[in-house]
């Protein structure tokens, strides 16, 4: 598995609490934050899958 699905995984899971926190809290910048962070995981997960891919 290429480092960069474990990094973006880890970041979507960061974004997640992150987002789920500023639910709680009431912080806009906080929730907007995990958003962002989310996006930033999934496109990095997405990423690391295909050099996956190539690496066969």
């Amino acid at each position: 598995m290429d480092k960069d699905r474990i990094e973006g995984s880890l970041k979507q899971a960061k974004g997640a609490v992150k987002e789920v926190a500023g639910k709680i809290i009431g912080d806009a910048k906080l929730q907007a934050d995990g958003k962002a962070d989310k996006a930033t995981g999934k496109l990095q997960n997405a990423v690391g899958g295909l050099k996956d891919q190539f690496k066969k």
